[in-house]
Formats: C-alpha cells, sequence, structure tokens
C-alpha cells in the first residue's frame, strides 16, 4: 500500500471526509510519518511546504483539512463548549489516521504530531489525549486546549479569558515535545504556553520551549531545526 486507503480524512464531525492530501515518502518505504496540522484560514499545502523545507525524504507526510479552514470557531483558550462539535471532530481526525497508521505498520513510536498556530493547539492536546508514545510532538505557536473550565476570574496574562483544567489520564514519558511560541503572540498567550509546558512535563514528555523574542505569530528558524533533528533521528527503526 503506497498511501492510506482514501485521500479523505475520517472521523466524525464536519471535518471528516475532508481533504487527506499527502506528501513525502510512499508509506512501504517512509520511515516515518508525519500527521502535519494547518492553522486557522490555512491550508493543508501550507504544511507540506514546511515539511519540503526540512529535506528529509524518508518521512511520509499526512495532513488533514479543516473543514471551512478553521477547526473550531473561537480562541482555544474559549470554554470548550464554545468550540464545539469542531474540537471534538478535529480530534477524531487525529485519533483516526493514527488508526489508520497502525493499519499499516506505523505504531506511535513511529508517528509525529506537528502543527501550527490552531492547528499547534489541536496537535498537543490530541497527543496529552491519546498519551501515546510519539516518536515526537511539535506544537509551533500553541498551547494545551484543556479537559474543562477552571472557573475563576478573567485573566489579564490569559488574554482575559478564564483558567482551564488539564486532566489527562496518561503518560507521555520521554516523547520530544517542542512548545514553540513569540513572546508576545497576538493568539497565543505565553503564560497558557508556560502552563502547557508545566502540565506536559509532569506527564513525562521531554519538553523544550522555545520562546522568540518580541511580537510575531510564525514558524522560526529554531523550531525548523528542532524538528529536523527530532525526525532525522533513526532510532528504532533501521529495521524497518
Amino acid at each position: 500500500m503506497s498511501r492510506l486507503p482514501e485521500a479523505i480524512t475520517r472521523g466524525t464531525g464536519s471535518h471528516a471526509g475532508q481533504r487527506l492530501v499527502t506528501a513525502g515518502a510512499l508509506l512501504h518505504r517512509a520511515r516515518l510519518a508525519v500527521v502535519m496540522i494547518h492553522g486557522r484560514g490555512g491550508a493543508p499545502e501550507d504544511m507540506i511546504g514546511l515539511a519540503d523545507h526540512l529535506a528529509l525524504p524518508e518521512l511520509a507526510v499526512l495532513a488533514p483539512t479543516a473543514a471551512g479552514r478553521s477547526w473550531w470557531p473561537d480562541s482555544f483558550l474559549a470554554p470548550l463548549k464554545a468550540n464545539e462539535p469542531g474540537l471534538s471532530s478535529g480530534l477524531s481526525v487525529v485519533a483516526a489516521l493514527m488508526d489508520d497508521l497502525a493499519e499499516q505498520g506505523f505504531g506511535p513510536e513511529r508517528i509525529a504530531l506537528v502543527g501550527f498556530s490552531q492547528g499547534a493547539c489541536l496537535a498537543v492536546e490530541a497527543a496529552a489525549r491519546l498519551a501515546c508514545p510519539f516518536r515526537a510532538v511539535a506544537a509551533l505557536s500553541g498551547g494545551l486546549i484543556g479537559t474543562g473550565e477552571a472557573g475563576g476570574p478573567q485573566l489579564a496574562e490569559l488574554y482575559n479569558r478564564t483558567a482551564k483544567r488539564f486532566d489527562y489520564e496518561g503518560r507521555l514519558d520521554n516523547v520530544p515535545l517542542l512548545l514553540g511560541c513569540h513572546e508576545q503572540d497576538p493568539h497565543i498567550p505565553l503564560a497558557r504556553v508556560r502552563e502547557s509546558a508545566r502540565v506536559l512535563g509532569g506527564m513525562g514528555a521531554q519538553v523544550d520551549t522555545i520562546v522568540i523574542p518580541g511580537a510575531g505569530h510564525g514558524i522560526v528558524a529554531d523550531e525548523a531545526a528542532w524538528l529536523r533533528r527530532h525526525l532525522n533521528d533513526k532510532r528504532d527503526t533501521n529495521e524497518h
């Protein structure tokens, strides 16, 4: 089998049945599979461009599409119910891709999750909820969404949103995990990035946080270098 059976995503809700763009190595020849999730207003081709920039020909790249170019309608900082059913649908797409890849012989140790902006939030939230021994997880301008509302007042450091609960049951022991963000990102508060690092580190992940000085919202060279380094690590795949 060269690609996944269909060039559409599975799962539930509005994001199921959307385009699944694939690139890079054919699955039967690939060393790793990388699920790359675009941001709000973006497209899977944006993530394919990032994969091309990494110049790692042994990777199979799978980039799902959000219905209406957005995985959910409000900020990831909003109450969870404000972003349903889009959030649950997006999470189901990631889980379905994991199942599809498992059928093709790719366990989680041969799968990386990478996302940008809204896609970064979806990628790292899926990683925390699925709690699999991923090869790597990278949230490029993103942080955890959370599992519930913590209550309390609106907080300036969360862009006048209220706090969340982060009640994840599994472990991410020794999973390399990147949280990258500009110091002054208009969409991703640094306070949530720091909190995400604490939560994920508590789950056992090997968390690296890259804070880019100044204002901005985009992928920088240090993040690409982190991805290249961890995706080029050939441990445990030499026999494939």
